[in-house]
């Protein structure tokens, strides 16, 4: 490409990781604009609250109809996004998830333009938070809990992870990163994936979607971790919950329409499930009045299972890679399918 290529910014994003884009691939523009940019609430907040005079707006719109690519979508204009950036040809996404909003926007049709996901960069600290959730059942927290706060001294059994069986529902990059944790603690892996001819590592046994009752009825540990499409809007309801052995406790780290949450409730309160870890719900944020908050057996995170000290960097990482192989005109890494929705 003859003509240097405009690079913006669109979230906050560390200077001295804006640097390194610059470092990295000197061919292009990376323009920053910090003070025209929310400040983040915590370490890799990419819709912090902006407010911008009509001046500093008028600057950004500016900077918008000139930009060639994206690092991350622009969370203050969604909706004239297309108008704004007519000249956009890439949007890198900080989000891994991303399918349903761009179609939701209409994006795919309305902007001509590739979108990138940052599939691969929350693997870690999901799988580790569906560790953490794992262990806390199995050293039985709420025991521990209730124990601490009756300031009372009694000794128990709880039981180990090795021998049991994690069901992962989804094994993509997410789930494949559990599945490897989960065998060093001599677990039996279990799951499905859309494409079962693929090479899938750490698992024992690898099953098609429609296997999901036969899975589901050997888990000790169910873990939700597929992405949202038509067919996976639902895709744990009464039936399948019914279908676990009693005492299972089931983590979502997916999306929380994945789950039937009212279904869910019912079996935690009946006694069949052991316990719940979500890392997202519906609706999000979780009303105050949700009976979910009032569970001892169940762990909430506010959709921040996937946020980390290192995801910025991760992100930055795969950004050159893309922008890199971007100027090369190659394939570029972890492109959204827009018809799949991911």
């Amino acid at each position: 490409m003859s003509e240097r290529l405009k690079v913006l910014i669109s979230s906050y994003l560390e200077p001295e990781l804006v640097e390194t884009i610059r470092k990295e691939v000197p061919q292009v523009d990376v323009v920053y604009r910090p003070d025209l940019l929310g400040q983040p609430r915590y370490i890799a907040d990419h819709n912090a609250p902006v407010n911008r005079t009509p001046e500093l707006e008028a600057e950004w719109c500016a900077l918008l109809g000139q930009a060639d690519i994206l690092f991350d979508f622009d969370h203050t204009h969604r909706e004239d996004l297309p108008e704004l950036a007519p000249n956009v040809k890439w949007i890198q996404a900080t989000s891994s998830g991303i399918g349903q909003f761009v179609h939701r926007m209409g994006y795919a049709e309305s902007m001509n333009c590739i979108f990138t996901t940052a599939s691969g960069v929350h693997a870690r600290p999901l799988a580790e938070f569906s560790i953490m959730a794992m262990l806390m059942f199995a050293k039985d927290f709420t025991y521990l809990q209730s124990e601490k706060e009756a300031h009372h001294w009694q000794r128990y059994c709880a039981f180990e992870l090795a021998g049991k069986t994690l069901a992962i529902i989804g094994l993509g990059k997410i789930g494949q990163e559990v599945a490897k944790l989960a065998q060093a603690f001599d677990m039996r892996v279990i799951g499905t994936r859309h494409d079962i001819s693929k090479a899938t590592a750490h698992v024992d046994q690898l099953y098609a979607p429609g296997d999901l009752k036969s899975v589901i009825q050997q888990a000790d540990f169910l873990l939700l971790a597929t992405p949202h499409t038509p067919e996976t809007e639902g895709l744990i309801g009464a039936e399948e919950l019914a279908l676990l052995p009693k005492g299972a406790v089931l983590i979502n780290i997916a999306r929380g329409v994945v789950l039937n949450q009212e279904a869910l409730i019912a079996s935690l309160e009946s006694g069949h499930l052991r316990g719940a870890a979500l890392d997202v719900t519906t609706p999000e944020p979780l009303p105050a009045d949700n009976p979910l908050w009032d569970m001892p057996q169940v762990i909430i995170s506010p959709h921040s299972a996937s946020t980390s000290d290192k995801e910025n960097h991760k992100i930055t990482e795969l950004f050159c890679e893309n922008l890199q192989r971007f100027l090369k005109g190659e394939d570029l890494v972890n492109v959204l399918d827009v018809n799949r929705l991911y």
